[in-house]
């Protein structure tokens, strides 16, 4: 399974709506992939907190992680059932900072990458859930994945399934803080408004995980329009890799 999602808003920005302490500097990422380093928020020790973890939850009970598929979603209508997330889901629940992320429609044999973004622009937050693998000679990784759902009108139309969005009235609810209920957080696992986010087609361009810029979020050039040149009227071209991509939120 493959997955892109991208953190483009300035760190001030995300401190502001998150609310941490920490004064991280990082730089926008346009295409993060599974196994990278990802941005999340936790509350440590009744605050919140910024760190950086490895996309794809690793249960503390693996022996080893590679003998494991990369679970970099977590359906939310078992998080409180499945071994692998029901731990996370009571005590370890965390914040995915994002400025939208990438979903591909299929159209017979053909899939089109889009990006979904809030309606209102600026960063969103995705419900996602940690965990703290510790290996058998003392090696230690922290590890997250992101809390999915099913897919509101709007996005249907591309794919069944999305991220769950927290809104930033609702972060001490999915945190917990000093009280992690996990009924009250069950309950926000649900699709987000219909007037919440925007989906509009973008570059095949997003389908190579080397690829990493401005253009990847970009509204694809629409069909007989002339493609973008550079200062010497040369049609600019990237690397596509025609790779099927399947659903970044299954």
């Amino acid at each position: 399974m493959c997955g892109r999602y991208a953190l483009i808003s300035a760190p001030e920005a995300i401190r502001a709506l998150f609310g941490y302490q920490d004064q991280p500097n990082f730089p926008p990422r346009y295409n993060i992939t599974p196994t990278q380093p990802v941005a999340i928020v936790r509350v440590a020790e009744g605050a919140r907190r910024f760190a950086l973890v490895r996309w794809g939850l690793i249960p503390p009970w693996v022996k080893d992680p590679r003998t494991l598929s990369v679970l970099f979603n977590a359906r939310g209508e078992s998080v409180n059932d499945k071994p692998a997330f029901r731990l996370a889901m009571r005590r370890r629940r965390c914040l995915f900072p994002a400025d939208g992320f990438y979903e591909w429609r299929q159209l017979g044999r053909d899939r089109r990458p889009f990006f979904v973004r809030s309606r209102t622009g600026g960063p969103i937050a995705f419900a996602g859930l940690w965990e703290t693998w510790m290996g058998p000679n003392g090696e230690e990784m922290e590890t997250a994945a992101i809390v999915t759902t099913a897919a509101n009108r709007t996005l249907a139309a591309i794919h069944p399934r999305m991220p769950v969005v927290i809104a930033p009235e609702a972060f001490d609810l999915w945190l917990g803080g000093n009280d992690f209920d996990v009924a009250a957080a069950t309950a926000l696992i649900a699709p987000a408004p219909e007037d919440a986010l925007e989906p509009y087609e973008v570059s095949a361009a997003v389908n190579s995980a080397t690829n990493d810029a401005p253009d990847l979020i970009a509204p694809a050039t629409p069909a007989g329009s002339e493609p973008a040149s550079d200062e010497n009227g040369q049609a600019l071209k990237r690397k596509a890799k025609d790779d099927a991509q399947p659903s970044l939120f299954d």
